[in-house]
């Protein structure tokens, strides 16, 4: 094996650990190499032995003591993010780590110091940070031709009852925690990382097969300066009708719409718009009016550029494990930096902290 390769040890067969990372992983094989898994399940144990002619452990504790491997990837189950991640940095181990990082920001600040300490890499996964959808629209906002942009909405949601072990509060369950991560994380980069956010949030539980997590969630973030956007964000499993494109941007010379497979977008140059003198009375007693200028364009996710695609409210295409594995090796292998840093993620757990501190929802005995 070359040493240039990264030796991977995968904490978690789930739905992320192996639809997602184990599954990019073995398609990079001249960068990565699965060498351990740790999973209670025996059958995904086989799977790995058979799948990847890794070494298999029922107890990640013991994987993290006993294998030989680089990079440990915790897809653990939610509440274990913490702790494992802190235990392989101990082990002066690098660590990718699965959303959500950590309830709290004082249990990331954790994480954190324990990378510092043992001078280890420790890599958020936010596979949508980099879906081609929402690089697209970063461009079109930084273009300048929406001008201001005052409002953005996204909603994430459909009609669908869990019953699975992420709808309870024990478990780090519930929709903010769920999917949350990914809305927020693309929120506070639309509304810019180098301001903090006033957070309002509400959110509900009615699930239907007893869990307590939360199944409903609104969040607005909003700056009381306004000069950044407000931005309000749904999270729901109550959509039996869509409500709408997953993202709108409203801008003061137009807007923007759509989602994972297309984009479109309007605006007008005001230079080229009427000029008009104010109004102290209506004239013919009507409201004003104009013809615009306005030039419409698309974007669409090109067919051969798709893939497979996972994801439970947004499909989630290559792009993203592609970037996130490429950015982590460099930062590894060649000294590089981070696409998706600590102190990104520590503002997103601020909010999530914040969105559950004002809303204390009742836990089932």
């Amino acid at each position: 094996m070359s040493e240039n390769i990264i030796r991977v040890a995968i904490g978690g067969q789930g739905r992320s650990g192996y639809n997602i990372h184990a599954n990019w992983l073995r398609q990079d094989q001249e960068k990565y190499k699965i060498v351990a898994v740790a999973d209670q399940l025996a059958e995904r144990r086989k799977d790995a032995r058979e799948e990847f002619g890794a070494k298999t452990f029922s107890d990640w504790k013991e994987m993290i003591r006993e294998a030989d491997f680089d990079l440990f990837v915790n897809a653990l189950p939610s509440p274990l993010h913490v702790p494992g991640t802190i235990a392989a940095l101990n082990a002066d181990k690098h660590v990718i780590c699965e959303k959500p990082m950590a309830p709290k920001v004082r249990d990331f600040d954790r994480m954190v110091a324990a990378a510092k300490k043992n001078q280890r890499v420790l890599a958020p996964f936010h596979n949508n940070r980099h879906q081609p959808f929402f690089e697209e629209m970063q461009k079109i906002i930084a273009s300048g031709v929406l001008g201001k942009i005052v409002y953005i909405r996204s909603s994430w949601g459909a009609f669908s009852r869990r019953w699975d072990w992420q709808t309870w509060q024990g478990n780090m369950g519930g929709g903010l925690l769920n999917t949350g991560p990914h809305a927020i994380d693309q929120a506070l980069l639309l509304y810019g990382w180098n301001r903090t956010p006033k957070v309002f949030c509400r959110m509900d539980c009615n699930n239907a097969f007893g869990a307590d997590g939360d199944a409903h969630c609104t969040v607005t973030l909003f700056d009381p300066r306004r000069v950044a956007p407000q931005i309000d964000i749904i999270i729901s499993g109550y959509l039996a009708y869509p409500q709408g494109d997953l993202y709108t941007v409203s801008g003061t010379y137009g807007g923007l719409a759509g989602g994972a497979k297309d984009l479109r977008w309007r605006y007008f140059d005001p230079a080229k718009a009427p000029d008009h003198e104010r109004w102290n009375w209506s004239v013919d007693r009507k409201y004003p009016s104009e013809e615009l200028p306005w030039e419409e364009h698309s974007w669409k996710l090109e067919e051969a550029n798709r893939g497979t695609a996972v994801g439970y409210t947004l499909p989630s295409f290559q792009d993203g494990p592609a970037q996130i594995y490429q950015n982590v090796y460099d930062t590894i292998r060649k000294n590089g930096k981070l696409l998706v840093t600590p102190a990104q993620v520590r503002k997103q757990i601020a909010v999530l902290e914040e969105c559950h501190r004002q809303n204390k929802l009742p836990k089932s005995k």
